[in-house]
């Protein structure tokens, strides 16, 4: 059998033991670096340390071990000219049919918090050489960088070809493997440089799992995570119950999600579509619940988002409602036993609920041909002042701060009616700010009497404020610089108008 060359250089070295072996069945020369040969030798297997073929030790602690000719222009021979593959046997350098490498995990150390001088001088530039020749020349050398491949590279092996189409998969999976390593290194570099909107915006994604379908049935939809992003993030909630999720779910989950980082007491909060449909808080989740429901007495086919554990108590208080998915920091076990019952109820868990939008993350928008990107909105009032006659009363300054949580998650031109411990009606998604207050006062019926008004953005005229002192609002707090007439009808009912120095619209 025809001596062939393998060259081996892993961090991750799972199955990499079993993979070898096998390699050595199949004919192939075993050459590894310092600790793949080490793990190999131990293992019984016959191996070759790169620093034996190369006759140069390992300097800087293996750095540059790649960069030697007896193993780079090996890994291209394949690929080169009869004139250069002379070159080649003058300098006794034999071609290597296949790569096995995987990089040093520089994630790792950005999540440890090592300096920028010490985890900079990890970036593992020699494997990223090695794995790109090798895809390079993928006609002539295999390329395998991840684990999970070592399985289908034995099967065609043992089949007695890798047919080009498995050399190309091959190719791909190794270019977008640096590809996204040299990205993360980017993105670290650029937090840490503050450089938040760079020349080009280099990012990356790790895939978390396949759904049934996008917006629409018939398109194609799947769910990414940011590597860096460990804390609070709806990509990496663990579902525990239900049919698998669909695009549109997820968005409504992560609306709510974002919404009840707001919040430092127990709150519910319930979307569809998009739209905020109620939130709650109370002394327990079972009576931010309970609040929600009074807004929302029918929350079929909706996301419910509990910044607590669902116990058992809460689970039955879900019977009937025909919810559609609940995301919660955790289910006790009495809970998972009454849920049972709902196999068609989606159950996410998410243990920390309550983290906070990261500083060093960004919220985008994909359009066609282009990418929009901007900081997260985490701040709420700015400055605030009260600038009608009648300052709000304590409880009403409460009252207006949780609903205008709610408004800065709301979707265009929100208008939120509630109390400090719940909304009473929402209006969202219209294209006048009139038409989303006739929607929250419609909603809210009887129940405004006495409530406050919060808007993602300032109002118009004076029979937005009309319409509120009849209804029964108290007060009102918004964006921008209200007219003189509006101010004037306020004082005149005796409301209180507060103005936020921070305007929260989102479309």
């Amino acid at each position: 059998m025809e001596k062939k060359r393998a060259y081996i250089s892993v961090y991750d070295k799972r199955g990499i033991v079993d993979f070898c072996r096998y390699l050595v069945e199949y004919g192939y020369e075993l050459i590894a670096t310092e600790g793949t040969a080490r793990a190999l030798s131990e293992a019984g297997l016959p191996v070759l340390s790169a620093h034996d073929l190369t006759g140069y030790p390992e300097p800087l602690g293996g750095k540059v071990r790649a960069m030697h000719p007896a193993i780079y222009m090996g890994i291209i021979a394949g690929s080169l000219t009869p004139e250069q593959l002379r070159e080649l046997d003058d300098g006794d350098v034999y071609p290597i049919q296949l790569v096995v490498v995987n990089l040093y995990p520089f994630q790792k150390d950005m999540e440890a918090g090592l300096s920028f001088e010490e985890a900079s001088s990890h970036i593992d530039v020699g494997g990223v050489a090695l794995l790109d020749a090798a895809a390079k020349s993928f006609l002539q050398t295999v390329v395998v960088c991840d684990p999970d491949d070592y399985d289908r590279v034995l099967c065609d092996l043992a089949a007695g070809v890798i047919p080009a189409d498995e050399r190309k998969y091959l190719m791909y999976k190794s270019f977008s493997y640096t590809a996204s390593y040299d990205a993360l290194v980017a993105q670290y570099l650029s937090h840490e440089l503050n450089i938040p909107f760079p020349k080009t915006f280099t990012v990356t994604f790790e895939k978390a799992q396949d759904i049934r379908y996008g917006e629409n049935p018939h398109q194609r939809a799947a769910v990414y995570r940011e590597p860096l992003l460990k804390e609070g993030s709806l990509a990496r909630a663990k579902q525990l119950a239900g049919p698998a999720l669909t695009y549109n779910c997820i968005e409504d989950a992560n609306i709510a999600l974002e919404l009840i980082k707001e919040f430092e007491t127990p709150a519910v909060v319930l979307c569809k579509h998009c739209a905020i449909a109620a939130v709650g808080v109370g002394e327990s989740v079972h009576g931010a619940f309970a609040r929600v429901l009074e807004s929302v007495p029918d929350p079929a086919n909706m996301i419910a988002a509990v910044n607590g554990i669902v116990d058992a108590r809460l689970a039955d208080c879900f019977r009937g409602l025909g919810l559609e998915a609940v995301l919660a920091v955790g289910f006790t076990p009495e809970a998972m036993a009454e849920l049972h019952y709902y196999p068609e109820l989606v159950l996410l868990e998410s243990p920390d609920i309550r983290s906070k939008v990261q500083f060093s993350t960004f919220d985008m928008t994909k359009i066609y041909g282009g990418l929009l990107v901007q900081t997260y909105d985490t701040s709420l009032f700015g400055d605030r002042v009260s600038i009608t006659k009648r300052a709000p009363t304590e409880e009403e300054y409460a009252a207006l701060e949780f609903n205008y949580k709610i408004a800065k998650h709301a979707r265009s031109s929100a208008v939120v009616i509630g109390t400090k411990e719940g909304t009473v009606g929402i209006g969202t998604g219209q294209v006048k700010r009139g038409f989303a207050l006739d929607v929250a006062l419609s909603l809210a019926g009887p129940r405004a009497k006495g409530a406050v008004l919060a808007s993602d953005a300032g109002f118009a005229d004076a029979a937005f404020v009309a319409k509120c002192q009849k209804a029964g609002i108290t007060a009102i707090v918004c964006s921008g610089t209200p007219s003189d007439e509006a101010v004037a009808l306020c004082d005149r009912y005796k409301m209180a108008l507060v103005v936020s120095g921070s305007r929260h619209f989102k479309n």
